[in-house]
C-alpha cells in the first residue's frame, strides 16, 4: 500500500509565454483585485491609487524577497487597471544578485511578484476571517519565489527596445 501523499494546490492565471531577452526588462501583475491571498487579505480596486500618485514608480522599490538590503532594479511603470496592479521594470544587471535573478527568470525558475505595504484603510470580516484592503501605502514590489498571492506572476521577460516597452 502506498503512503498517503500530502496534497498541494496552486491556482495560476494563464499567462503568455515569456519572451526571453538579455536586457532585464519584465512585467506582470504584482497584485490582483478581489482575490484572497494566502494571508486572507483581499485588495480592493483603487487601493493603490493615492500611493501611486504620491510616490510614483521611483518611490516604490524593486527588491528581492522583500529584503531591503537586496535592491535589484527599478520600476518604470506601476498602474492600477481593471485586473490589479500591473508593473513594468528593469533589473539592474550591473548588480550580481540581479544577474542571478535574471538567469532564473530566463529559465522559468522564478516568476513570483509580491507587494510590501502599510495598510491605511481596511475592514475585517469576522465571519470569514478576510481583511479587505481599501487603501494601501505601497513601499515595494519584490520578485519572489513564493508570492502570498499565488496568481501574482511575471508575465514576460522582454528584449525589446526600451522606448517600445517602457
Amino acid at each position: 500500500m502506498m503512503p498517503a501523499r500530502a496534497s498541494f494546490e496552486s491556482k495560476l492565471l494563464p499567462v503568455q509565454p515569456a519572451r526571453v531577452g538579455l536586457d532585464g526588462l519584465f512585467e506582470g501583475y504584482a497584485s490582483l483585485f478581489r482575490i484572497p491571498d494566502l494571508g486572507k487579505d483581499i485588495v480592493e480596486p483603487g487601493a493603490f491609487r493615492e500611493s501611486l500618485q504620491r510616490r510614483g514608480p521611483g518611490g516604490v522599490k524593486m527588491l528581492w524577497q522583500h529584503d531591503p538590503a537586496e535592491p535589484i532594479g527599478r520600476w518604470s511603470s506601476l498602474v492600477e487597471d481593471g485586473r490589479g496592479l500591473f508593473v513594468r521594470g528593469r533589473l539592474s544587471l550591473a548588480v550580481a544578485r540581479a544577474r542571478e535573478i535574471h538567469a532564473l527568470m530566463l529559465d522559468g525558475a522564478i516568476d513570483g511578484l509580491s507587494i510590501g505595504f502599510r495598510h491605511e484603510k481596511a475592514r475585517s470580516e469576522p465571519r470569514t476571517g478576510l481583511r479587505r484592503l481599501e487603501r494601501i501605502d505601497l513601499w515595494e514590489v519584490s520578485v519572489v519565489t513564493f508570492p502570498m498571492l499565488p496568481q501574482a506572476r511575471i508575465a514576460a521577460v522582454k528584449a525589446t527596445r526600451p522606448s517600445a516597452f517602457i
